[in-house]
């Protein structure tokens, strides 16, 4: 792994390419930039509590919390009597249209998020809800729902009874995570983790148009991991993300977490230590490294484990509150780029408080992989100010911008290598509590971020839950 801090200022300017006559400049491609067009009230009142040093609205690891799909965007929340919503627009709209479904969060848990996905296959809305090392609640709407936004009525008549099973399939009795994922050729997986966390399996389950079916589990929980400190023999692969390039390759970063402390220097730390890349051409079925050798099979005896070699593209031991289930996006290449953060070993080697640590010292790094397989990292140089997560974005003209707390953003342009990162906005008058969601979907349709927010508040007492929306280098 070749380690890069490197920040630097890139050359913009017209550069001449095949196919041109001599003489002829080629249009530069525009660097990173944010415009903002939009800030609309998804709720005057969602629901607010802080746990895990997060709100249930807004943990940016929830896949998808807002979606766009054909010429809507999709938003879902807890609202104040934490009764679950799911609410539409027409892009460009600045009012929403809500729908109340018949669930009520169980219990103040930041993790309890509402997920959602589309299945193209029938022009399905899926919801996944209220889930942390128990059983979870689905919804799915009417067929042809997605497909025909503009002449369906938006109202609690298309959405189905809640379930506790996918239409009949019983996952796990410990569940958490839900992340779901089109497949290029439409069907919808869903990504889950079963077990708990310092003891859990990544596992996946596919749609079909019909039915569920479950693939199986893909990441094992067992092996020997030893630092300078101590050993542990159980553990958790958390995912960055579980995304599709165009090609049809399925990439995931991850950090490992540790079930025994005895890793860490301090109590006071995380058990969180290096950053995994892993891959699939056969839609989850079979997982490879970087070098492209298998080390993993879906439902099957061999699963990734952290004994396995070419895992890591990051080495970093526990000592650093590196920040589990940060971010991902694969560029127009098929090429993977990751955000991750910790504390610095110029701050110290061994940090002795998580979220003090932290929010003094973390910063975050953008990871890329190039052509030939060579991994790349860069330090963005805006402190976090936050023990919280940061999201990574990519124009179409690959782009790199990073979504940070409080709703800041970052960017850096393709043609320094990813390395001129600068802050493009600085998130005032948003009044933002910290992570952010951000409509990955939305981006590659029609050119703008939008990014779903709460404002803070203290204590139980509810606050406005919004999306902002900038617009991106066309």
């Amino acid at each position: 792994m070749r380690r890069r801090t490197v920040l630097a200022t890139a050359l913009l300017g017209s550069v001449a390419g095949p196919g041109l006559a001599a003489g002829t400049a080629r249009a530069a491609a525009p660097g990173p930039s944010v415009t903002l067009t939009g800030n609309t009230q998804l709720d005057a009142q969602a629901v607010f509590f802080v746990s895990y040093d997060g709100l249930v609205n807004n943990n940016s690891f929830q896949k998808n919390g807002l979606l766009t799909h054909k010429g809507y965007q999709y938003a879902v929340w807890y609202t104040t009597d934490r009764s679950a919503v799911v609410a539409r627009r027409a892009l460009g709209a600045t009012t929403w249209s809500k729908v109340t479904l018949p669930h009520k969060l169980k219990s103040s848990d930041s993790h309890n998020v509402i997920s959602m996905g589309v299945s193209r296959t029938d022009g399905r809305l899926h919801l996944n809800m209220d889930s942390h090392s128990d059983g979870f609640f689905y919804v799915k709407s009417v067929a042809g729902l997605l497909d025909n936004a503009a002449s369906t009525a938006w109202t609690s008549a298309v959405f189905g009874a809640v379930q506790t099973t996918l239409d009949g399939l019983a996952l796990t009795t410990q569940f958490t995570y839900p992340q779901f994922i089109a497949t290029p050729e439409g069907r919808l997986q869903l990504s889950y983790r079963a077990g708990v966390s310092g003891n859990g399996r990544n596992a996946l389950a596919e749609y079909d148009g019909s039915s569920w079916t479950a693939l199986g589990e893909w990441s094992s929980s067992t092996g020997t991991y030893t630092s300078e400190h101590g050993s542990s023999t159980l553990r958790n692969m958390y995912l960055h993300g579980i995304d599709y390039d165009r090609a049809g390759r399925l990439h995931s970063f991850f950090t490992w977490r540790e079930q025994s402390g005895s890793v860490m220097c301090s109590g006071g730390g995380i058990t969180n230590h290096d950053t995994g890349y892993v891959y699939s051409t056969d839609r989850g079925r079979t997982w490879r490294n970087n070098a492209g050798t298998l080390v993993g099979t879906t439902g099957g005896s061999d699963k990734v484990a952290v004994t396995d070699a070419g895992l890591v593209v990051d080495p970093l031991n526990p000592d650093h509150s590196l920040m589990n289930q940060e971010s991902q996006a694969t560029d127009s290449a098929g090429l993977p780029h990751a955000i991750i953060s910790y504390v610095p070993g110029r701050f110290g080697q061994c940090t002795t408080n998580y979220v003090t640590d932290r929010t003094a010292n973390g910063r975050a790094f953008h990871v890329r992989r190039n052509s030939a397989g060579t991994w790349t990292k860069t330090e963005i140089p805006i402190a976090l100010n936050s023990s919280q997560r940061t999201r990574l974005v990519l124009d179409k003209y690959d782009n790199a911008y990073a979504v940070l707390p409080f709703g800041r953003i970052a960017g850096a342009s393709k043609a320094s290598g990813h390395t001129d990162w600068a802050l493009l906005y600085d998130g005032g008058g948003l009044n933002a509590f910290g992570e952010v969601v951000i409509d990955e979907t939305r981006v590659p349709q029609d050119g703008i971020l939008s990014v779903m927010y709460q404002e803070k508040s203290s204590g139980t007492t509810p606050s406005p839950l919004r999306v902002v929306d900038f617009r991106l280098p066309a």
